[in-house]
């Protein structure tokens, strides 16, 4: 089964996605694990995608959808998909379905994990020193925050009208959310 997890930055996208990873034998396919290997490698398309996140910008769809669909098109990962963090972006969401339409494959579940800006401020202060991420200065973070606001609404808007969509208190215990998802997934 494929499965979307959006919500904020700090929202727990990652945490819940290695949980179904483990459960259903799947892929995570994580846009910000995606583009921060491309910095990592310190390709041109690294050196643009470090410009954006640290000005607080997302990166362009067009350099995201391209890395995304190597991912989609792997024939050991159809139908195993975790997304986590993507899409972001209502072009992205409408290029995703193109992409599984072609390789026909679908979304099961859409679960948006939903968290105000006070909780996802102390939740990056934490991860910052639990995981000493590069992209977890509290200022960028707050620029990404506002940013996923403004571009994310037209996603939430875009799929919050499917039956297989699903809204979380993102703000609850890890355990708490990871209960609200299996319960949907029925296991």
């Amino acid at each position: 089964m494929n499965i979307i997890l959006f919500g904020p930055p700090g929202a727990g996208k990652g945490t819940q996605a290695k949980y179904l990873v483990k459960k259903l034998n799947g892929y995570q396919i994580s846009t910000g694990d995606i583009l921060r290997e491309e910095i990592k490698k310190d390709t041109d398309i690294g050196k643009k995608i470090i410009n954006n996140m640290n000005e607080g910008k997302f990166v362009s769809d067009e350099i995201v959808n391209s890395l995304l669909k190597n991912h989609i098109f792997d024939p050991k990962k159809k139908g195993k998909l975790i997304f986590d963090g993507y899409p972001r972006s209502k072009s992205q969401a409408q290029n995703l379905d193109i992409i599984l339409n072609s390789s026909n494959q679908k979304i099961d579940y859409i679960f948006f994990l939903n968290v105000n800006k006070e909780t996802i401020i102390e939740r990056i202060k934490k991860r910052k020193i639990l995981e000493k991420r590069s992209d977890d200065d509290l200022d960028t973070i707050l620029k990404r925050y506002d940013t996923y606001l403004f571009t994310t609404k037209p996603v939430l808007d875009y799929y919050s009208k499917n039956s297989n969509f699903h809204e979380i208190d993102g703000s609850m215990e890890i355990d708490q959310i990871t209960n609200k998802i299996k319960a949907f997934l029925n296991f």
